[in-house]
Parts: structure tokens; C-alpha cells; sequence
């Protein structure tokens, strides 16, 4: 869908929008919980049902309840495939396996990987088909180390295989999601394993994140360095109660506005949190200082909204951005393209990205959302300065389905053309 934007200065409240990357680490923690378990201010984009209906797949209870997931019954990790093949190297009736639809949910697919390597069975993970060309190298090499099925198609990904007790040695610096994936599986197998991450370690808020959500559960972890994570075996989930608390990431594009000129608070952020996106704000304060160079090495999902500032103001270098290459879009070569259509330049590197300084202009063609919920997000604040028209808006639904409805409740006057 295309949206013109009329320029305008946000104004009003609104609040933060749940937090997408601790809620799908507490649905996928509260599934591999016994029992009963409430995740309470709950949000419902694209992603977070991806990982709801995988979960109800795997055979647990999923309701919603107002702005609450509810989940019932055993916990995940007692499913077992009736199928009629025992070797799982060889299974061949993939049609009858259990289908994981994963939509375009990176965190979803990398999160239940390792998981579904301990339910002696075959799973098969289907969704868009840019998804699975997105890095999964970390557990491709587990897989032939291990002699583990790993079969990429159109669309689709065959996993099949029995994860092990032992020590893996993980690279840090590609996605954090992996790891992630080993911690939510490694406490059910019944002995002790050690992650050892392997230099330099990127994203490691989020790493933090997930041991958070594992204790609520009952689950222990402990981190005997700062690259190594022993993982006793033989543990059971038990169920829980959590709030959500609002997110960063997203609550950064809503103060995106605040940065072009609006008056707008925003709620539901709490002052203590492990979420690196909380840096926004001092990120913002630096590029309204000046031309400025920030670090989003932990905090990759600012990288649009971090551009686009430093595109309204005095510009701005910033590095750790190679990972950034490996999202829904290459996000340094989107936002170089899209903000040139401002008039303002910027240069790519292998792990950096410049914008320089210069005077927005209102573009003269349509701004592509490049299939990229952040990206759409970054672009249509700056729309709110100079006025024009996006394409591919619906991308926003990925995380924040509410975003453009917001935007009008702030004042902002926009309108679908197509």
C-alpha cells in the first residue's frame, strides 16, 4: 500500500508499543513451561503470531485473553511425532512432518530451531521465501558437524536431527538469535553444555534478555566469563506470570517525531530495563548536538531511525552496521538509496554507514519501504518534515501493525493512494 504524507508536527501521547523481542522470548520460554503461564500487555504483530501459531503447533494451549497471551498444558518439549519412521537421518514422509509456518519472523525461525532438534522428530519451517536467504550459518555448520538433516527449499526448511549435551562454540557477531536458541533448548537435555561465544560479541543485551526470561521459568544459567555460558542439563520450565514491558526499538521511531519538531510523550517505557535500544535517547541527543559517531553494534535496530535523524539534522557516522546488510533488507544500502531522494548523501562501508550533512528536500518520487518494517517507519517520519508518498507501507505490520493509525491519532494527515 502507498501512503502520502503531509507535513505536520506530531503531537499528543501515545504509548510504547509492547516490547516484539521479549515478547517472543517469553512465549517461546512460557511454551517449554508444564502448566499454566500469562504474558500480560501483549501486543499482536506479524511476527509475535508467527511464533503463537508454531507454538500451537508443537501442542501447546495458546489464548488470548484481552492483551494477554494465556498457555496451558505440557510444555513443548514433550511432544513427540507419531510418525511411523524411527531414524531420523533418513526420514522420508516429510509431507506428514509438523509444519512450523514462520511468515518472515527471523526471531521465530532462529529461536525454535535448536528447540525442535530436541523432539525426536523431523519439522519442516515454511514462510517467505527472503527469510530463509538470511544467515542461518551458525546452525548449518552445527548441522553437518552433527550429521543433522538441514535442508533449505523454496520457501521451506527441513530440520531433523537429535541436539546433544556438549560445548559449541558459537560466532557472536552474526546474530545473537542463535544463541538465544541453544539457551531456551539446552536445559531439557539431560546433561550439562557450555556455549562458548567466539569473539567479538555483538548484540549481547539481548543475550541477557533471554537468560532474564529463562529464570522467571525457573531455569539456571550461569555465565562463567564473558564468552562462556554453562547450561546445567536436566531442567524443567515451570510456568509463569509476566508483564511485557514497552519496547525500545519501537518506541525510538516514535521519538524519531519528537527529534523533527513534535511535542509528544511517550509512556510505557520503564526506566530500568537489559533492552540495548534504550540508548536512543542519548543517541539522540548526540546527532541534535552535532555531527556525531555512534555505535549500534548492540543496538542494530535503531540503524534506520539513527540515519534518518542525522539526515534531518547535522549528520552523523555510525559503525557496527554490518549486520544491518542482513535484515529484512540490506538497511544501509535502503536508507542510502531512499535518503538521496532528500537530497542528502551517504557512504557505505563493510561495518559503517556516513550520512553528511546537508537540507532536506521534499523528494520528487516515491520512497520505497524496500519490504522493511523499520526502514517504512524511518522513512514516513521524515515524510512528516518534507511531505511525500512510500510505497510497501503494510511492511509496517511486521512490528508495529499500528504504527500509520498512530501517526493520524498524533495529527499527522496522511492518505492511502493505492
Amino acid at each position: 500500500m502507498n501512503i502520502r504524507i503531509f507535513p505536520g508536527k506530531a503531537a499528543g501521547t501515545v504509548k510504547a508499543p509492547p516490547a516484539k523481542s521479549l515478547t517472543h522470548r517469553l512465549l517461546i520460554t512460557a511454551a517449554l513451561s508444564d502448566g499454566e503461564s500469562r504474558i500480560e500487555n501483549a501486543a499482536f504483530p506479524e511476527d509475535i503470531l508467527a511464533t503463537m501459531e508454531c507454538i500451537r503447533t508443537l501442542g501447546k494451549t495458546v489464548r488470548v485473553d484481552g492483551d494477554a497471551f494465556v498457555l496451558s498444558g505440557p510444555g513443548i518439549g514433550r511432544y513427540r511425532w507419531r510418525g511411523e519412521t524411527a531414524d531420523l537421518h533418513s526420514a522420508r514422509d516429510c509431507e506428514a512432518v509438523p509444519v512450523l509456518p514462520v511468515r518472515e519472523s527471523a526471531s521465530t525461525l532462529r529461536f525454535l530451531i535448536p528447540t525442535v532438534l530436541t523432539l525426536g522428530c523431523p519439522v519442516r519451517f515454511t514462510g517467505e521465501e527472503r527469510l530463509f536467504r538470511r544467515p542461518l550459518s551458525v546452525y548449518e555448520e552445527l548441522a553437518e558437524r552433527e550429521g543433522f538433516r538441514f535442508e533449505k527449499e523454496a520457501g521451506a526448511l527441513l530440520v531433523c536431527g537429535s541436539l546433544r549435551p556438549e560445548t559449541y562454540e558459537i560466532p557472536a557477531n552474526i546474530s545473537s538469535q542463535f544463541i538465544s536458541g541453544l539457551l531456551f533448548a539446552l536445559p531439557r537435555l539431560q546433561g550439562d553444555s557450555m556455549i562458548r561465544l567466539i569473539p567479538p560479541v555483538e548484540s549481547r543485551p539481548y543475550i541477557d534478555m533471554t537468560l532474564s526470561v529463562l529464570e522467571k521459568s525457573g531455569v539456571r544459567t550461569v555465565r562463567l566469563s564473558e564468552e562462556e555460558i554453562l547450561v546445567p542439563g536436566g531442567q524443567e520450565f515451570h510456568g509463569f506470570t509476566e508483564t511485557v514491558e514497552g519496547g525500545f526499538s519501537n518506541g525510538a521511531y516514535l521519538a524519531l517525531l519528537n527529534v523533527l519538531g513534535g511535542e509528544t510523550e511517550i509512556t510505557g517505557l520503564p526506566d530500568e530495563t537489559v533492552q540495548g535500544d534504550r540508548v536512543f535517547r542519548a543517541y539522540y541527543k548526540k546527532l541534535q548536538e552535532g555531527f556525531a559517531e555512534l555505535d549500534l553494534t548492540d543496538c542494530p535496530d535503531l540503524g534506520p531511525c539513527m540515519f534518518a535523524a542525522a539526515a534531518a539534522l547535522h549528520g552523523g557516522r555510525f559503525t557496527g552496521t554490518a549486520r544491518l546488510r542482513l535484515k529484512e533488507s540490506d538497511r544501509c544500502e535502503s536508507m542510502q538509496e531512499e535518503l538521496k531522494k532528500f537530497g542528502i548523501r551517504c557512504s557505505v562501508e563493510d561495518n559503517s554507514f556516513t550520512v553528511e550533512s546537508g537540507t532536506l528536500a521534499a523528494p520528487r518520487e516515491i520512497l520505497s519501504g524496500h519490504h522493511d518494517h523499520r526502514v517504512v517507519m524511518a522513512l514516513s517520519a521524515l515524510l512528516t518534515v518534507t511531505g511525500g508518498e512510500i510505497g510497501g507501507t503494510e511492511a509496517a505490520a511486521k512490528s508495529y501493525p499500528e504504527f500509520f493509525e498512530v501517526l493520524k491519532q498524533l495529527g499527522i494527515r496522511w492518505l492511502a493512494t493505492v
